[in-house]
Formats: C-alpha cells, structure tokens, sequence
C-alpha cells in the first residue's frame, strides 16, 4: 500500500525521536543555504516552482501549502521537525532530491529545515499541536504463511489492489486515471521495489504509511479503520508484512560484470524455462536520458534484471523488467496525455500522444575491445557505430539486430541475422529472451562473442505508455558481460596427484627411517 511516486517528504526508517527545542535554528542562514541548493527545484518562494521543476514527476515539494505526505503525525496534520530533517538528511528514493546529510553541516541542514518552515504560517499557528501517532510494535510471525495470508486477504479488503495491481506491479484497474491534489499525474507504486519506498523499506515504515496516509494523493490513512473496529491494529501490520514481501530480502546490489556460465546442451529459450531459476539475475539501474535532446528525465522503467547463458554455440540473454502497463494500451492514453503535457519538453513541438509500444535495447561494441575503451554509451556515434539487439511489444514481438551510429541513426541489419525473441507480459512484468549464435558470417557487423572476454554490454528501455519514444528513454552506463569457459579436469585432477605423490613420497621417507637396522658382519664390539 506504500506509494513512491506518491511520496514528497521521507519519514524515518527507525522511530522518529523529537528534535530537541534549545537546538539554534537561524531563519537567515538557512535562507542562504536554501537559495544556494533548494530554489532551483522548489523555487524562490517555495511553490515548488523553481526553473528545473517542470521536467520533473513527482514535482517537488510546495511548502506554501504545507501539506506533506510522508509523516509521523495524523493525516491532515503538520510533519513534526524529525520528520522534515529526515527528508533533508536521506533524501527522496527515485526522485531528482538527494540526501543532503553529508553534504551539508548538521547546522546547515537544521537551519534550511527551519527556513523552509517559514513558507507557510501554518506552522506559526499556536493552535497547531503536532504530535507523532504513536505507533504499535510488529507481531512476531510476519515472515510466515499464515501472517502472509492474512495480510493479504486485507490487502484485497481495504483496496490496495485497486491502484497497486493484484501483485503489486503498480498495474491496478485505477493505475491510469491517478494525479495528485495538484492534478499532477502520478504512478501507484511498484511494491516490487521496496529500496524506492520514499518512507522507508521495512515492514515498519509500510505500516506508518498506512496510519498517517499520504496527504496530497489518492493513498489514504487507515487509522480511521482500526478507529472503527473494521480492522484491527494486527491486521494492518499484516498488510505491511505482506507489501514488504513482494521485494527482495535486499536490496540488489549492481555489478560490472553479467557471469554466462556454459551449459550442456540446447539451452533454455522460454522466457519462463525452469532452467533460468539456476542462472544468477544481475540488476542494472536505468536513469533517463538527459543528454540528447529531446531530453527525459521521467522514465518508468527503473531497472532491468538480467540473466546469461551460452552452451559453446548460441548465447541467450534473458531480461525481465517492471512494467506497468502491455503498450500500446489505450486505456493509458490519457495518461500519456497528463505526461506529455505536464511534463516539459525541449522538443520544438510538443509531442502529440500516441499509442507507442514498449521497447527494450541491448547495446554491444561492433568487436570487442583489447583495452577498456568503448564506444560512446548513448548509442554511439558516426565515427564508432554499435551493434545493437532492438526489441519491441508490437505483435509479433520480434527483435532486429543493426548498426546505431547515434541515437538518431540506426541501420538495420537483413532479417536472418537478427536474435531470436521469445517475450511473455504478465502481471506488470516483461520476460525476455533473446539468443543468438555466438559467431556468423558478417565479422564486419556483428558482433562475435567470445568466451573468457570481457563484452561490454548496455540496456535501454521505453514504456510506451508513459510517453516514451525516440529519444525519450531510459538508460544505462556499460557493464560487462563474460561468457564463463568449463573448468578444465586437469584444474581438479592435477592438485589430486600432486597430492597422492606428495603423501607417498612422504610415507615412504618415514617408512624408511623407522625400519629397524640389519647386524652388520663385523667383529662384534662387546667380545674379547
């Protein structure tokens, strides 16, 4: 029930104490540090209006209004100070605000906190009385199937599914129609993705979401629930154990280098084979495309899972990723819509909105490189073209294989040499397989992939429904992809007989040395 995209301010990721009263707190100083780093995105007087604002979703924070969701207090309430320092101090997960603890001065940080508090004469009002819920500790058994179940059974009952999506993909049947106070569109978040919760990860964090609600959105408080003896305090912990479920253990740590190990036989080219589920996922985050214009700075796709393997002849690559939506989809159109008109664009002419399918690009050099030079990330260039793997949702959902020598200019190849795609959409998630021959003819096009070298590799992607195309794409830096080589059995073998020889020449020195001594055939040295 959480909701990232619904999120402007970040509550603590452990109980919230009270910042002490005597602490200093200089309006003015905080003014400085506030026009130096703040009113670029949240504007001189606050409106959250700043020059950079308009190319962001979420927008930033208007403090004239007061009005923040991620809170300690009552829906309706003022955030408490700990509650403001904590976003200030760690930041908003999956939005342009950074955290600024180790960026600016613990005096710094509480006199900006202070200041920012100056937009809005609510927080002058004596009559105020901000004070934190006072939140229950978790039953014991979350982690178990009962708790599960039951949490979600109430996940159903109280509507989390309506915006949330059966799985929790962010797909729910409302998913398109949603804005914010402000009419801004906003997505339902992707409880698959719980490092991105802008209150927080933990199951804890998740159930003081669903006290204080997230004013400003459509996400409501369910404290007048358990008020109301509709459901009690345990069962909303349910829910959130539930919600916290749906994401890994941990967050996914990024790694340079996608490991293929060589498998015998055909390998598995369903995206939903068994065998994948021996094959090690490696996360790659994606960011928008903000170079090349026209610039986007709002992807959907956050990331991409990616999964290798090869069996000395074909190498497949399977990718999965969170998708809100089976573009092109009309029923998101006016969505696009909301998108493309709120969000500006640096194009000479608005976009007008479309029905753009969803697309997926694997991105390789031409010939692997002998050092650690790559071509230009971005698709390359006219002087450094890159082989390129281009996937698109259009029926029959078949992949190209061509020569991009920039992001306006991409040659497609003839059709026998493009990869085999096989692709399954389902519950907000894509599943991808592309494979192809490790070697073919045409060494001066495509890319021939070689065991025990280091492949630079990159992943682009674009969620048609949210008005991506072109240019306006999610992207990745390069990483490394190593098709892994068998072990040879002399690697095991030869440490055995080193070994075996070693213990019995070694027995064999012993054997020796405690063997008793023959008499010799001399005078025996005890006679006359």
């Amino acid at each position: 029930m959480i909701s990232w995209l619904l999120a402007a301010g970040l509550m603590a990721t452990a109980p919230i104490p009270h910042l002490a009263s005597p602490i200093t707190q200089d309006t003015t100083k905080g003014k400085v540090v506030y026009v130096k780093w703040c009113a670029g995105c949240h504007g001189d007087g606050g409106a959250g209006d700043g020059p950079a604002a308009a190319t962001m979703l979420p927008r930033p924070r208007n403090f004239t209004g007061a009005v923040y969701k991620i809170r300690s207090t009552a829906s309706g309430q003022l955030p408490t100070d700990a509650d403001l320092i904590r976003a200030i101090d760690e930041g908003l997960p999956g939005t342009a605000m950074p955290a600024w603890k180790t960026r600016l001065s613990d005096g710094g940080r509480r006199d900006v906190m202070a200041y920012l508090k100056t937009f809005s004469a609510f927080f002058a009002d004596t009559s105020q009385h901000v004070t934190p819920l006072k939140f229950g500790s978790a039953p014991g058994g979350g982690a178990g199937a009962d708790a599960l179940r039951i949490g979600r059974q109430f996940y159903d009952s109280i509507g989390c599914r309506k915006c949330h999506g059966d799985q929790g993909g962010g797909n729910g049947p409302s998913a398109p129609t949603l804005k914010d106070d402000a009419d801004f569109p906003i997505f339902a978040a992707d409880l698959h993705e719980n490092w991105r919760f802008r209150g927080g990860g933990r199951a804890e964090d998740i159930y003081r979401r669903l006290r204080t609600g997230l004013d400003g959105t459509p996400m409501p408080s369910f404290s007048d629930l358990i008020d109301q003896e509709w459901l009690s305090d345990e069962q909303l912990w349910r829910v959130a154990q539930y919600v916290r479920s749906l994401s890994p253990a941990s967050p996914p740590e990024v790694r340079d280098v996608i490991h293929a190990p060589q498998l015998r036989g055909a390998l598995p080219l369903a995206p939903d084979d068994s065998a994948w589920t021996r094959v090690a996922r490696y996360w790659f985050p994606l960011v928008g495309q903000v170079i090349h214009k026209p610039r986007w700075f709002d992807p959907a796709v956050s990331g991409v899972w990616v999964q290798a393997a090869h069996n000395g002849m074909t190498l497949a690559l399977r990718i999965s990723w969170d998708d809100r939506s089976q573009s092109p989809d009309s029923a998101w159109l006016p969505f696009v819509r909301r998108v493309l008109s709120t969000v500006a664009s640096d194009d000479s002419v608005k976009p007008a909105p479309q029905l753009w399918p969803d697309q997926l690009v694997v991105q390789f050099p031409v010939t692997i490189p002998e050092g650690m030079e790559r071509p230009y990330f971005l698709m390359g260039a006219a002087t450094q073209p890159v082989y390129q793997w281009r996937w698109t949702s259009v029926p029959p959902r078949r992949a190209v294989a061509g020569l991009a020598l920039g992001v306006e200019r991409f040659d497609t190849l003839p059709a026998a040499a493009a990869p085999a795609a096989q692709a399954v959409y389902e519950q907000g998630e894509w599943r991808l397989v592309l494979s192809r021959a490790l070697a073919t003819a045409d060494t001066a096009n495509q890319l021939q992939f070689r065991t025990g070298r280091a492949i630079p590799v990159a992943f682009f992607a674009q969620d048609g429904s949210n008005g991506e195309s072109g240019s306006r794409m999610a992207v990745s830096s390069w990483y490394f992809l190593a098709l892994d080589q068998p072990t040879p059995p002399r690697v095991y073998i030869s440490p055995v007989v080193a070994m075996a020889l070693t213990l019995g020449l070694g027995l064999m020195v012993v054997w020796r040395a405690q063997r008793p001594r023959g008499r010799g055939r001399g005078r025996d040295p005890g006679g006359a």
